[in-house]
């Protein structure tokens, strides 16, 4: 059985490793070649386009490895099925429920890398690529701003803040701030502005250039006075910590899967729309066990006669298997936020619709080809 095995994961990582590398190099050319674009802009250079197809790469090796798992085991398998090698070790001993779990760990392996390369190298890479960007460009702009909301327990009541942030800088600093202070009833009570700050570990945002409006409220009366201040320097008081806000101005592909959780349930208690993260969070969770449902997809064409189709052929299928895959899993999300469909369900059902369909042509070729 040993050896079996070693023949196996042998053949199968070598054709995976092979798919990946090819894959790998397609997706950094074409990101060299869209970055040229932006040379001679803003001091960048050919090195600054090749750091930043490099900083990509780890992000489509987390896209990309399940798709290359499943190409790379159909063609492992159907050769050695093609060659009557699949055929002699099946009369051998390998049945079909070895022949499965023996596949289902290697997944689990081919799982594990997905999920250290997607949590850890992914993100890690994604950051220094958004850093790259916001140096060569003079600082990060947010499309709409980055918005934030916090409640505070006051004297009139329970006070909420909505903050926006329209970018950082290239230090770091947070720029373009905005804070909308409401009263228990809804009524603005104060809007701060400030050209930029930063959030202190002390529970407060130091602000640099800042304009506060007041509208006190005359008992009785419909008017309101409006009350203006310039600060040079200001702190304001606020829950929001450094991790809060760092998960609101950067782009959710720079997320690890805790910082994912932690954001969409702090988004929850602030009654926010949070099931866009909350679906990035199960997708990111669940996307490694794609690996499984990879694997399981190609154990079929082992059965398949050599009569059935050239290798070439049934790589091709499995392109095509692995490009729908990856269209299911991209419009379920979309069409789960738009109809507000639970979370864990729109992330795993792609994969468990695989799985299914795996399992009942591997069972029919089994039983009766």
């Amino acid at each position: 059985m040993k050896t079996i095995r070693r023949l196996l994961y042998r053949d199968i990582v070598s054709s995976v490793l092979f798919v990946v590398v090819a894959f790998l190099s397609l997706f950094y050319f074409i990101d060299f070649v869209n970055e040229l674009e932006q040379v001679g802009r803003n001091g960048r250079t050919v090195w600054h386009a090749m750091l930043a197809a490099a900083f990509e790469l780890p992000r489509h090796f987390y896209e990309l490895f399940p798709i290359a798992v499943l190409i790379g085991t159909i063609f492992s398998l159907a050769r050695m099925a093609q060659s009557s090698e699949f055929t002699i070790l099946r009369t051998g001993g390998l049945g079909p429920r070895r022949a499965l779990g023996l596949l289902a760990t290697l997944g689990l392996v081919f799982a594990a890398l997905t999920f250290l390369v997607g949590d850890y190298a992914a993100p890690v890479s994604e950051r220094q690529g958004v850093e790259l960007q916001a140096r060569l460009s003079g600082g990060l702009t947010i499309e709409g701003g980055a918005w934030l909301k916090e409640r505070r327990a006051m004297a009139d009541g329970e006070h909420s803040y909505s903050v926006n942030v329209a970018g950082t800088s290239t230090d770091g600093l947070l720029t373009g701030i905005r804070i909308f202070e409401f009263d228990a009833d809804g009524a603005m009570v104060s809007r701060t502005q400030a050209r930029q700050g930063r959030v202190a570990g002390d529970g407060h945002w130091l602000l640099t250039d800042v304009e506060v409006a007041h509208w006190p409220r005359a008992r009785g009366s419909g008017l309101s006075q409006v009350n203006v201040q310039r600060h040079a320097q200001f702190q304001w008081a606020s829950t929001l910590g450094a991790d809060v806000v760092a998960a609101a101005v950067s782009p959710p592909d720079t997320m690890t899967t805790l910082e994912l959780w932690r954001y969409g349930k702090h988004l929850s208690g602030q009654d926010q729309a949070a099931q866009r993260y909350e679906i990035r969070f199960w997708k990111k969770a669940l996307y490694p066990l794609a690996c499984l449902v990879m694997m399981a997809l190609a154990l079929p064409f082992a059965y398949m006669h050599a009569r059935s189709g050239s290798v070439s052929w049934k790589v091709f299928g499995g392109i095509l298997l692995g490009i729908s895959f990856v269209l299911l899993n991209n419009l379920a999300g979309y069409i789960g936020l738009l109809r507000d469909w639970t979370p864990w369900l729109v992330a795993a059902l792609p994969s468990l619709l695989y799985l299914l369909i795996s399992m009942a042509a591997f069972t029919w070729l089994v039983r009766y080809r």
